[in-house]
């Protein structure tokens, strides 16, 4: 597709979608991370209605790996190591799924007296790093499906010892 159909198609000129994008290849990535953002809340809600640990690590996890923006992600992710002016929209975006994540985990941890064994900065990466890893291997070419990854293994969730 080009800037020009993807410009009509969005009822812009092209010009537009480079100036605020800088590139067709800046924008795939953009648009990528988005829908991942917008998974990614999608499934905090499945994460918030998990009773304990346990079914927390392993809702997320399965959940995780059906998202359907993922494939996207993992075009973004080679498209920032295949050219290195993406790098920095790709690093822009994973830090703001970062973050958000890490909120969410503070949050959810904080109301319900779980804990991890690991600062949230590091379950956070972990967990999304294995994801995307994962993906990125699948879609290289690696043979396997998602039943043969423990994505629930890469969180430490758990609860907090009881102390008396």
């Amino acid at each position: 597709m080009s800037v020009a159909e993807i410009a009509n198609a969005a009822g812009a000129f092209p010009n537009q979608v480079t100036y605020y994008f800088g590139s067709k290849d800046s924008l795939l990535v953009h648009a990528a991370f988005l829908g991942l953002l917008h998974d990614a809340r999608r499934i905090e809600r499945i994460g918030r209605q998990a009773p304990d640990p346990a079914a927390f690590r392993r809702n997320i996890a399965r959940a995780v790996l059906a998202m359907p923006s993922l494939p996207s992600v993992a075009q973004a992710l080679a498209a920032g190591v295949s050219k290195p002016e993406l790098a920095l929209v790709v690093d822009r975006h994973l830090q703001l799924l970062f973050r958000q994540s890490e909120r969410f985990m503070g949050r959810l941890l904080d109301s319900r007296g779980w804990t991890t064994r690991r600062p949230l900065s590091v379950e956070t990466r972990t967990f999304w790093s294995t994801a995307l890893g994962a993906v990125l291997l699948v879609r290289a070419g690696a043979n396997g499906t998602a039943a043969d990854l423990d994505l629930a293994g890469a969180l430490t969730v758990h609860d907090a010892p009881e102390h008396g």
